[in-house]
């Protein structure tokens, strides 16, 4: 019963559920996914999808059929209906829904259509409370019908299904009818409603249990719906949540991003949508002004900019998806499929030793060798009426059913329900948002952890605190006093125009409010910092070209028009890879100097120095180039901006500090066998100072391979990959595709491996690794999507914290499995040789169902709700292949199984009781006189 950690395709699930479907299938599987259901759910997005095609393709036929004839007259947008605004809901609806072009140029266009709901395209709408309760009652709010949780009557519903409580109850109507007419009502009625009282209740707390674990995973799949997003209220980015967008808002967005709604594009650069979640077709659509429409649920491929919403939740096509499908929180985990296997062995163990003892029963009591209490037998042939057999016929069969309801462990998968779900529920308040159910127990046998550097193991709090700018350092970084104005334009014009950050300048002298990427908040920032006007310098120049930061060549750029012929190419990114593409620099009186080989050993030692500090070094440069050099518009989207050639502005190191208590929490991996490996973007020195400063590094003279360039490891071949990944503590300059070869090379090596990321291209290591794991803060949607857990804030220890949480779920399911087997052993053995050598069985139906409730509910609770100890994390990380009943639980549970079985019998037979009292006597003479002073 062995499946892969995730992803596993449904045919192998299939499959491996055919192998295990014995006994008691409604509730062995009752939490994992319905295989049924996601068939249904996957036929459901078919044919919506189908349907919005055929809806598109029959209006494009329409307007086809219009070609030649022209009209003035644009569809009526009244306000009536739309209480103020100039458009209707349903207007609204269909633009989008049909991307119709035509229909948004009769409207004026984009800007026509922001007048008509009264938004500023550049500032958005006001953001006041009453602005945004007229557009949710005008428009809708960005929320869809959420099929109704099942009700708790659905829950007691489900465990009555089980047939073996099903087979009780009849007997237990047998027994109560059969008991009331031979022994009247006031005596006949003890062991009918006995065991009928049992079985209610194990119904009912069963559904009891899966009722709250049920609302628990509801819970979670809405807060993994509650994304944070930008949008711009009143000239400012704020964060709202997804649930709170509305029509009319202006969204940035930017590559790895989710279109939170229906919406046209109102400006962009190199911007591309990857539509495949809606139309089911991989392929990368490019949205400029003459395709402008978006669609909800889709992700951002490449390039920023910015949309107008124009349709919310039932009102959009993802969001007509989402009512019709249900969220199923259901899933195969590894640890759930051996524990089905397990329980389906036992269960075909249990079935066995009932048949057994129902045979043996049945034999000695139609022979006459089951006795009564006074002694006389149970039978006698010829003698006894057809109701009193029965009812002792039913008895034995009763106590059979009973044998098997006690046998089959059901417990066993419910208790890796709630051990995840309490898990689940507590890493949330420990800031750990759980995506996938299998990432609980694979990280508690996490070997290896790859992480970020950037606001993993630091702080994320980015300030420029060195700068060399004009062949010489700035000191302090801000001073300009030093360089000319045209050095000083040209430097503020390159930090403004080749940014996806952006300066909000309130009235009224207030201090302006930076928004961005940690890097691009440093940057600005400093921009600020030498007098830059954000928004006026954007003004003197237009973008005609964007590139934006590529995390391959580390590296992003901008063309900007100044003038009518003057253009300039702004580059921006890794210091030695843009020193590496500059033939030239300007020096302080803004005079072109050629980059001769003692220039860039200069420009390299200032790097290094930098670096050696922990500073991260982001180059400036620029190239001038001509109009006549521009391809036309109608041709720019081709374009590929010149990165060669080019003049070097200067350098500036960001200072980004270790993020306290981290060095403690890489202290407590090393202790659980844990090895953190440092993956960054930044260079070598860079890398080598933070990894000394977290700890990771001890020695700061280590040499490859244990600290390497991501480009030597790229370039090794797959084997000598394998033989160096287990080596490596640091690697520096590494691209996402560096990630996910080390990923693969190390779990090659046999190792669990554990990986964090932020951005889009990690999207494809963290799916590859065993556990992957998403920054909530800096990540992107495209990464939390492709990762099984979402760290919330963005730090190292939270993440350590989600490892001692995995090995608390596979140590209380080890609890739970020898306590529940020793209890299922101990009750199958007495039982059979009770049965065998008195006829008779020691623990009737009643207790039989008791000892049930407490194995399969209540002792769950108990055990699988056990918070994680500091203990855990002494311990070695439990291996891929390690069996989950150890040699220590199977001796652990014979010793309590022998003791259990001994204290029984010894209540149940008095002569054995004085027998072992004899010989403990005996061992306690024998061990003193062993020990005595005469025999030392």
């Amino acid at each position: 019963f062995d499946i892969p950690g995730k992803g596993a395709p449904v045919e192998r699930l299939k499959k491996w559920r055919q192998a295990a479907l014995v006994l008691n299938a409604s509730r062995r599987f009752r939490y994992t996914l319905d295989l049924k259901k996601e068939a249904q759910k996957e036929e459901v997005i078919r044919k919506i999808r189908a349907q919005a095609h055929v809806i598109r393709a029959a209006f494009r036929f329409k307007e086809a059929a219009r070609v030649g004839t022209t009209t003035n007259d644009a569809p009526e947008a009244h306000a009536d209906g739309a209480l103020g605004f100039g458009i209707k809901e349903d207007q609204l609806t269909a633009l989008t829904r049909d991307h119709n072009y035509s229909a948004l140029q009769q409207y004026e266009g984009i800007s026509g259509l922001a007048n008509m709901l009264k938004t500023d395209i550049d500032k958005g709408i006001s953001g006041e409370e009453s602005d945004i309760d007229a557009r949710k009652n005008a428009f809708g709010a960005n929320t869809y019908p959420r099929k109704k949780g099942r009700s708790f009557l659905a829950f007691v519903w489900d465990a009555c299904k089980d047939l073996t409580l099903i087979i009780l109850m009849v007997a237990a109507a047998v027994s109560l009818a059969l008991g009331i007419y031979t022994e009247g009502i006031k005596e006949g009625w003890y062991d009918g409603a006995s065991i009928g009282f049992a079985v209610l209740l194990v119904i009912f707390v069963t559904a009891t249990s899966d009722y709250k674990q049920s609302l628990q995973f509801q819970n979670l799949n809405e807060e993994k719906q509650n994304i944070q997003l930008e949008v711009v209220r009143g000239g400012r980015r704020i964060k709202v949540s997804i649930f709170d967008l509305v029509v009319g808002d202006v969204v940035p967005l930017k590559i790895g991003d989710q279109v939170p709604a229906d919406g046209v594009l109102i400006s962009g650069h190199s911007f591309s949508i990857d539509e495949s979640s809606m139309t089911g077709e991989s392929k990368i659509v490019n949205k400029d002004q003459k395709s402008p429409f978006m669609m909800s649920g889709c992700k951002v491929a490449d390039g920023y900019g910015t949309m107008l919403v124009t349709a919310v939740g039932i009102n959009t096509e993802w969001g007509l998806l989402m009512a019709s499908i249900s969220e199923d929180s259901g899933e195969e985990t590894p640890l759930q499929v051996r524990l089905n296997g397990v329980a389906t062995f036992i269960g075909i163990i249990g079935l066995s030793v009932a048949v057994a003892v129902l045979v043996v029963l049945l034999a000695r009591y139609f022979t006459g060798h089951t006795y009564n209490p006074d002694g006389s037998p149970q039978y006698v042939k010829g003698k006894m009426g057809v109701g009193e057999t029965i009812r002792g016929v039913v008895k034995i069969f009763t106590v059979a059913v009973t044998i098997v309801v006690v046998a089959v462990p059901e417990g066993l998968p419910l208790a890796v329900t709630l051990t995840l779900a309490f898990s689940m529920r507590k890493m949330m308040r420990d800031k750990a948002l759980v995506r996938r159910l299998s990432a609980c127990e694979t990280m508690g046998s996490a070997t290896t952890i790859c992480s970020d550097k950037t606001g993993t193991l630091t702080l994320n709090q980015m300030t420029v605190v060195e700068a060399y700018f004009g062949g010489e350092k700035m000191d302090p970084p801000d001073n300009t006093q030093k360089l000319s104005a045209a050095v000083s334009t040209m430097i503020i014009e390159g930090i403004a125009q080749n940014t996806s950050g952006s300066i909000f300048e309130p009235e009224g002298g207030q201090a302006p409010e930076v928004t961005g990427s940690p890097t691009e908040k440093a940057i600005l920032s400093w921009g600020l910092q030498l007098g830059m006007k954000f928004s006026e310098t954007r003004s003197k120049s237009s973008i005609l070209q964007v590139f934006p930061f590529n995390s391959e060549k580390k590296r992003g750029g901008v063309a900007v028009q100044v003038g009518d012929s003057e253009v300039h190419v702004y580059w921006k990114g890794a210091a030695e890879l843009i020193l590496e593409s500059c033939t030239s620099w300007i020096d302080k009186d803004g005079s072109k100097q050629s980059m001769t080989p003692e220039k860039v050993g200069e420009f390299k030692k200032f790097i290094e120095d930098m670096a050696v500090a922990s500073l991260r070094c982001v180059a400036f440069a620029y190239r001038p180039c001509e109009m006549s050099d521009v391809p036309k518009e109608d041709q720019r989207a081709d374009w590929v901006l010149p990165e060669d050639n080019l003049i070097m502005l200067g350098i500036v190191g960001i200072k980004d500090p270790c993020r306290p208590g981290v060095q403690d929490s890489i202290r407590l991996c090393a202790a659980a066998g844990i090895k953190v490996r440092m993956v960054t973007g930044d260079n070598l020195q860079t890398a080598r100072a933070i990894a000394l400063e977290c700890g990771i590094l001890t020695d700061p003279n280590v040499s490859e391979p244990t600290i390497i360039e991501g480009k030597t490891f790229r370039e090794l071949s797959d084997l000598e990959r394998e033989e160096v990944a287990d080596k490596i503590s640091v690697m520096g300059r590494s691209s996402p595709n560096d990630k996910l070869l080390l990923v693969k090379a190390l779990r090659n090596r046999g190792h669990v491996v554990a990986v964090t990321g932020d951005g889009t291209n990690d999207a494809p290591a963290l799916h590859e690794a065993d556990i992957g794991l998403s920054m909530g803060i800096q990540g992107t949607e495209v990464a939390k999507e492709s990762s099984d857990i979402i760290i919330l804030d963005d730090n190292f220890a939270t993440l350590v914290r989600v490892v001692r949480w995995g090995r608390s779920v596979y140590a209380n399911i080890q609890k739970f499995i020898q306590f529940q087997l020793t209890v299922n052993v101990a009750a199958l053995i007495i039982n059979v040789v009770s049965a065998v050598s008195s006829g008779d069985v020691p623990l009737n139906a009643v207790q039989l169902l008791w000892v049930n409730l407490i194995m399969d509910t209540l002792g769950a609770l108990a055990l699988a709700t056990e918070p994680p100890n500091n203990h855990l994390m002494q311990r070695p990380p439990v291996g891929r292949r390690e069996p989950l009943i150890t040699n220590i639980m199977w001796r652990n549970l014979l010793i309590m199984v022998c003791c259990i079985c001994t204290l029984l019998y010894s209540s149940y037979l008095w002569p054995f009781c004085c027998l072992t009292n004899c010989f403990f006597r005996l061992s306690i003479k024998l061990q003193s006189s062993l020990l005595s002073p005469s025999r030392a």
